[in-house]
């Protein structure tokens, strides 16, 4: 299956533009990862490009080798090198140079460091904010093992959003996800975050790994029993030969009826659901911007799909 010919819906085009270079110029010169670059994602131009704005990116901190090896994952595992204790301000640098009006963080998983990285995750939170308290900033950040000390460091640093993907249904966590993962564990990260603050809560779903519609259906039902205000489901796509393959191609419309069970029948604030949503996308992003904005999730919803 996975090696059939991609549906015309998956098509896209490669990314260009002025300022796609000049934000690729910006991040060499500091020497930065970008989850979009490193996961190839399909929206990379359109996000960092923007459509009302100066767009988004999504930085990827701790270095570009993760210490576990999830299976659909490309980034390569093993063989971590030290932290940069420079990243946090350089990442602040590099966001004020590009423009950013939305900043997300996210990172490698760090189990072999004490605090998994927690801190250094932290302190690059208050950088951004303490150039300009009005960027927006959302960190997509490990299980940490489900620590919640290491957890509330996050929390304490006070981003806007705080998002932790839980990737897929229960039963499928392995093979999809490294074995440290776990469904409990990360409702147990994302239940701590509404629990021990105000901040806005996210989570992504891949679909077309081998889930069945009830198992989605009871992921969505968890995620908003632990409060959870917004969720990205995607089509997930084999990075290579030697990662999971693609159980099925989801169709647009799949798609577009999980977007209105999650907002209309489960309440979630806000569902991003497309074959190219990425748990990083720019119209969620566009959401939160709206929504904190003025506290009008409708209205919010409507300006993000550019209504």
């Amino acid at each position: 299956m996975s090696r059939a010919r991609k549906p015309d819906w998956l098509k896209t085009r490669p990314p260009s533009g002025e300022r796609f270079t000049d934000i690729k110029q910006s991040l060499r010169e500091r020497d930065l990862n970008t989850v979009c670059e490193e996961a190839n994602c399909p929206n990379l131009g359109e996000c960092w490009s923007g459509r009302n704005g100066p767009g988004t990116a999504t930085f990827m901190l701790m270095g570009e080798r993760c210490s576990r090896g999830c299976n659909f994952c490309d980034v390569e595992t093993g063989g971590m090198d030290a932290l940069d204790p420079d990243e946090p301000e350089q990442v602040a640098d590099a966001v004020a140079d590009i423009g950013l009006d939305y900043v997300v963080l996210t990172s490698v998983d760090r189990d072999d460091l004490p605090d998994q990285g927690a801190g250094h995750f932290a302190e690059t939170i208050r950088a951004i904010k303490r150039r300009d308290p009005s960027i927006l900033v959302e960190c997509l950040i490990p299980d940490f093992r489900g620590e919640e000390r290491l957890v509330r460091q996050i929390i304490d640093a006070e981003p806007d959003v705080l998002a932790h993907n839980i990737e897929t249904v229960d039963r499928l966590q392995w093979p999809v996800r490294d074995r440290r993962a776990g469904y409990e564990q990360s409702l147990s990260v994302l239940r701590q975050a509404d629990r021990e603050s105000d901040i806005h809560t996210k989570t992504s779903l891949m679909l077309g790994v081998g889930e069945y519609a009830h198992e989605v259906y009871q992921t969505l039902s968890d995620l908003r029993q632990v409060s959870v205000d917004v969720v990205t489901l995607g089509q997930y796509l084999q990075p290579s030969r030697s990662h999971l393959e693609v159980s099925e191609y989801v169709h647009p419309d799949a798609f577009e009826t999980w977007r209105r069970v999650a907002e209309e029948e489960l309440g979630f604030l806000y569902c991003a659901s497309g074959p190219m949503v990425r748990s990083s996308y720019r119209a969620g992003e566009l959401f939160v911007e709206a929504v904190l904005e003025d506290g009008d999730a409708e209205a919010a919803r409507e300006r993000a799909r550019g209504g």
